[in-house]
């Protein structure tokens, strides 16, 4: 007999539908776990495996529940142990648990990315997982005047630590590498974007907010987007085993820095890089930006990245450079951002179009400024 209450109803109707689901795709594709699946780049992973008849189950692991009824839910901190029991069964896990926030607390956040890290390749092993998807950034290639346009995506990791995030991500990369040594029958798979833009949030898309585009001085920007749909069609891909090993994702080709400027409208902003690079490393020094001055480098040199593994898989972008520059530009408009640091509308309209200059070349001042006011405190 049937509720009367709509309410129960569609509670009633929506596990009628999931256990449809569950037996069609019995004995069908493999059981895939995504951690961080309430949120970003998970939950649309999520979705869009819950949605694949080629995946027989979705394991969605979130300190909280997120959105897609067709996930069986498992509410914890990938940092537990407890989470190899909730892994058991999995054929294949992508682990998309990290804290990439600008404003965290670099010190936590490096904790909760290299220990989560660390506990779900441990547990994946334990749980008889044979294959775990990481997901960093093509940062880790590193920025540097003497890459390759494109670089092959076995070219060696050059990054440092030095801008915002990469040292977890090397780290991770680093425990990715070790993993099947230690564990062996479990593969890794690294996925590895250029500049994601698709409600994200990072020094690279906020370079984009400036009044003026900052460019040092001798530098050769080169700029590669990649939208997170793309990403997470080849998140899938990795998850359904087509492709393996280490993979780079983004748009074909690139822009140089010329173009951006054409297309964006945003004039540039040429200063020397001993002045353009001092100046970042006080400001984020005395905690006025979230960008440490190494952020500076992926504007300066260019570390764009072939994505011939994916193509040979059959992968191709849905998106060009210019379309997902556009989609940047429009995500940021109205937001002010000097030397990495948001500013508020009054704070904004204040800086006016000279805010960059003022910004970096008014720093010495700025510094004394706030040493003298902590030093009243």
């Amino acid at each position: 007999m049937s509720s009367p209450d709509p309410q129960v109803r569609a509670s009633q109707s929506a596990e009628v539908r999931q256990r449809r689901n569950d037996s069609a795709r019995a004995g069908r594709g493999p059981v895939v776990a995504v951690t961080g699946a309430a949120s970003g780049i998970g939950a649309l992973l999520t979705q869009r495996l819950a949605a694949s008849d080629e995946i027989k189950k979705v394991v969605a692991i979130d300190e909280r529940r997120g959105d897609v009824a067709e996930a069986h839910w498992h509410i914890l901190d990938v940092r537990d142990p407890a989470i190899a029991e909730k892994l058991r069964g999995a054929d294949v896990v992508v682990h998309l648990a990290l804290d990439l926030d600008l404003e965290s607390d670099p010190a936590a956040r490096t904790a909760y990315n290299v220990r989560g890290t660390q506990t779900v390749l441990t547990a994946a092993a334990a749980a008889g997982v044979h294959r775990v998807v990481l997901c960093t950034s093509a940062m880790v290639y590193g920025a540097l005047p003497d890459n390759d346009i494109p670089l092959s995506e076995d070219a060696e990791l050059r990054a440092t630590a030095e801008a915002a995030g990469v040292g977890d991500l090397l780290e991770i990369e680093r425990l990715g590498r070790r993993a099947p040594r230690a564990h062996p029958g479990l593969n890794v798979t690294v996925v590895r974007p250029a500049v994601l833009v698709g409600g994200t949030d990072t020094a690279l898309t906020r370079y984009f907010e400036s009044p003026r585009l900052l460019v040092v001085a001798g530098s050769r920007p080169t700029w590669q987007f990649c939208h997170v749909e793309d990403l997470v069609a080849a998140l899938e891909y990795a998850a359904l085993e087509k492709v393996d090993g280490e993979l780079a994702v983004g748009c074909d080709g690139w822009l140089e820095q010329e173009e951006v400027e054409e297309l964006s409208g945003i004039r540039r902003m040429e200063l020397p890089s001993a002045v353009a690079l001092g100046a970042a490393a006080r400001l984020h020094r005395i905690g006025l930006t979230p960008s440490p001055a190494g952020d500076l480098a992926y504007t300066m040199h260019p570390w764009v990245v072939s994505v011939s593994r994916l193509h040979a898989a059959g992968w191709r972008p849905r998106w060009t450079n210019e379309e997902v520059l556009t989609e940047l530009l429009e995500e940021v408009a109205g937001r002010h951002t000097v030397a990495g640091r948001r500013l508020g509308r009054k704070d904004a309209t204040a800086a006016g179009a000279a805010g960059a200059t003022v910004a970096l070349l008014g720093t010495a001042a700025l510094v004394r400024r706030v040493r003298k006011a902590r030093g009243r405190m």
